[in-house]
């Protein structure tokens, strides 16, 4: 059976944009000709969770804001192939494209290595968080590739919450009450500029072997006073952080897009079991480009 594929494209309106569009259809409509594969368009703007049920391969054209926007649709089974349709290589203004591997110039030989099964195969953690109502009720929100934010819904008012997790073989375990302008977590590949930040001064580096079961955590301008070095300020763990909200509303943002809101005596928990995120990388693999983070 010949291989069912769905491009994903940010829509504007910018000319080097267009004419990687213009050149990856080329490209795609030999794959047609010559290997009988089923290609399908779609605007990131347009696209749907049925859209991507089914297919042999999601291309996602674009920058690495067009993936992190429509990967929670993508489950994983389903591999994801990046193309940067703007490279910063080739203009100031364009875009790094961290989780985009190929490129116009590169797609074709690119696309034969996905199809062929030759690509590398990087099965990505994702984050996820669930919302406990106090009814009971329980909501999974969509699993986070980058990062994701716990906070109050008015950022101007601090985040009060009670919080708790289980000990973990660098953190004690911890049981308290907390007030901060929002709780961050972020995978080992997530790319917030925040979670750089906190890397770069807290010196932080990270065994190799941890980092598909690990995330960090951060409570975000936390007084310094209440830094402490149990994990409740920062910490790189593989256990469930539990908020249980003392704000009469907040909300749950992953990868900075969609909302997801609940209200005082809410409990959220997080961790980092969410469906995989299967993303081809055809020169190394994803762990390699933060290589100077690893312990030798």
């Amino acid at each position: 059976m010949a291989a069912d594929i769905l491009v994903v494209y940010k829509k504007n309106f910018e000319a080097v944009h267009d004419r990687s569009i213009a050149h990856i259809s080329k490209v795609l409509e030999s794959a047609v000709e010559q290997r009988g594969v089923r290609v399908e368009f779609t605007a990131r703007e347009k696209v749907r969770h049925s859209d991507f049920i089914g297919r042999d391969l999601v291309i996602v054209v674009g920058g690495d804001g067009t993936l992190t926007s429509i990967a929670h649709n993508i489950g994983p089974d389903t591999p994801v192939m990046g193309v940067n349709s703007h490279p910063i290589s080739e203009d100031p203004e364009g875009s790094f494209g961290f989780f985009m591997s190929s490129d116009a110039n590169n797609f074709a030989e690119d696309l034969d290595a996905a199809l062929d099964g030759t690509a590398i195969v990087n099965n990505l953690p994702r984050l996820q968080a669930e919302i406990v109502t106090t009814s009971g009720n329980r909501v999974k929100c969509d699993p986070a590739l980058n990062d994701l934010l716990v906070s109050n819904t008015h950022q101007y008012q601090p985040s009060r919450y009670r919080l708790q997790r289980d000990a973990d073989a660098n953190n004690s375990e911890i049981d308290m009450m907390q007030r901060s302008s929002g709780l961050l977590f972020s995978t080992f590949l997530g790319q917030g500029a925040w979670f750089r930040h906190v890397c770069v001064i807290e010196g932080i580096r990270y065994d190799p072997s941890t980092i598909d079961s690990h995330y960090l955590f951060c409570a975000r301008d936390l007084p310094r006073e209440e830094r402490l070095e149990d994990g409740s300020y920062y910490a790189w763990t593989d256990q469930q952080t539990v908020i249980l909200s003392d704000m009469h509303r907040g909300y749950i943002v992953p990868d900075g897009w969609d909302e997801w809101h609940f209200t005082r005596g809410a409990t959220v928990n997080i961790s980092i079991d969410g469906p995989k995120l299967q993303l081809l990388t055809f020169s190394q693999p994803m762990t390699a480009k933060l290589a100077h983070w690893l312990d030798d």
